[in-house]
């Protein structure tokens, strides 16, 4: 990345707008290389920059892994509801680029996704190229048969809609009404279609991985930082 502006740099990573950041720089409030900064201008190492004698939040970008709780959207539109985001200090959610999700899960499907800035890895890790397994677990309306084991892994579910079929995808019972699937694909309420698809109706559902991640013990509500290094990239 180009080096940027002192102005812009603070605008990108949420602290102000760019129209006052000199009013920030008038104020004693940033300094560059243990120096009061007084020109907006500069183009300056993010590492030598300080805001109220703090280094810059996040500079390089931020990953995080959250617990989606039920009830919150993907969509950064506060018409639809409560939205994931709403989960981050004021100063994330300002970020240019913008915080999204990696993929998305619905408002009725709780569990593990990412939040990131990081554009590129978004269509790394979204792109059925890579086949970054995701694993969910899913209560349906009726007893599951183990014929459906078989039929998951043919690639030959066909959804509503959808030229193509489904990819393979790993089913593991887990009870009756109870099964672990493990997809490579990303496609719009998938797990939910692939199971009408074949006559059950899911009636919870959570995302437990995602590649190599997991929750741990991250309670619903909360996330963690992550490094890239994690996702085995």
């Amino acid at each position: 990345m180009s080096a940027r502006r002192l102005d812009q740099l603070l605008a990108n990573l949420g602290y102000c707008s760019r129209r006052e950041v000199r009013a920030w720089l008038k104020a004693g409030r940033v300094a560059v290389a243990g120096r009061p900064a007084d020109d907006p201008g500069v183009k300056p190492s993010p590492a030598a920059v300080r805001v109220d004698g703090e280094p810059l939040d996040h500079p390089d970008g931020l990953l995080l892994l959250v617990n989606k709780p039920l009830g919150l959207t993907c969509s950064h539109d506060p018409a639809e509801g409560p939205l994931i985001y709403d989960l981050l200090p004021p100063r994330w959610r300002a970020r240019n680029p913008v915080v999204t999700s990696v993929g998305r899960l619905d408002k009725d499907t709780s569990g593990l996704i990412l939040l990131t800035d990081h554009t590129e890895l978004v269509h790394r890790l979204t792109s059925p190229k890579h086949k970054v397994p995701k694993i969910y677990r899913a209560t349906v309306d009726r007893d599951l048969s183990p014929d459906l084991i078989p039929r998951f892994a043919s690639g030959t579910i066909q959804l509503d809609g959808e030229k193509e079929p489904c990819a393979p995808a790993e089913l593991r019972l887990l009870g009756p009404r109870e099964a672990e699937l493990t997809l490579i694909e990303g496609k719009y309420h998938q797990v939910r279609r692939m199971f009408a698809a074949c006559g059950a109706t899911v009636l919870t559902l959570h995302r437990t991985q995602f590649g190599p991640l997991t929750l741990g013990d991250l309670a619903p509500g909360k996330f963690r930082e992550l490094a890239l290094a994690e996702l085995g990239l």
